[in-house]
C-alpha cells in the first residue's frame, strides 16, 4: 500500500501542472503589442523641431553674419599685405603679419566659442522636442494598449511605424500653442 500512494501523488501532481499549463497557455499565447517611432525624423521634420531651428537661426545669425565680417576683413588684409610685400620695409611686413596672425587667431577663437554655443543650444532645444515626443509616445501607448514602442531600430515594418501619429499629435499641439 506504501507503494501506490507515491505514484498517486506524482500522478495528481502531474495533473495539476498540466492544468496550470492549460490555463496559462492563452496568456502566453496573446500578441505583445509593438509599435516603432523614428525619432531622427521627428527631430528633423516635426514642427517643433523646425520652430526650435528657426529660433537657434534667429538666436545665432548675428554672431554669424559677424563672424563673417570679420572673416572677410582678414581676407582683404592679408591680401594687401600679400600685394604689398614688395614694397614694404621687412619691419613693416613683419608687423602686419603678426596683425594678420592676431586677428586670425581672435577669429578662430570666437568661431570656436560660436559653434560651442551654438551646439549647446542646439541640444537643449532638441532635448526639449525629444521630451514632448516622448510624452506622446507615452500617450499614445496608453491609448492604443502597445506593450512596447522601440525608437531606434535597425528595420521598421511600415505596418508597425507610428511615426506619422506622433508627429500628427506633436504638430497639432504645437499649433495649439
Amino acid at each position: 500500500m506504501k507503494t501506490a500512494f507515491p505514484l498517486i501523488k506524482s500522478l495528481a501532481t502531474a495533473a495539476l501542472a498540466a492544468g496550470t499549463l492549460l490555463a496559462a497557455a492563452p496568456a502566453m499565447a496573446q500578441e505583445a503589442r509593438i509599435a516603432a517611432v523614428n525619432s531622427e525624423r521627428i527631430l528633423r521634420d516635426s514642427v517643433p523641431a523646425k520652430q526650435a531651428q528657426v529660433k537657434l537661426e534667429q538666436e545665432f545669425s548675428k554672431r554669424d553674419r559677424d563672424l563673417q565680417d570679420m572673416a572677410q576683413k582678414i581676407k582683404g588684409i592679408a591680401d594687401k599685405l600679400d600685394k604689398d610685400t614688395a614694397v614694404l620695409a621687412d619691419a613693416d611686413r613683419q608687423r602686419r603679419q603678426r596683425e594678420v596672425a592676431d586677428l586670425d587667431r581672435e577669429f578662430q577663437r570666437k568661431q570656436r566659442e560660436f559653434r560651442e554655443d551654438l551646439n549647446q543650444r542646439r541640444n537643449e532645444e532638441l532635448a526639449q522636442v525629444l521630451e514632448r515626443a516622448n510624452r506622446v509616445i507615452r500617450q499614445l501607448a496608453e491609448q492604443r494598449k502597445y506593450d512596447l514602442i522601440v525608437q531606434e531600430a535597425v528595420y521598421v515594418n511600415p505596418r508597425i511605424d507610428i511615426t506619422d501619429d506622433v508627429m500628427k499629435a506633436l504638430n497639432s499641439a504645437a499649433a495649439s500653442k
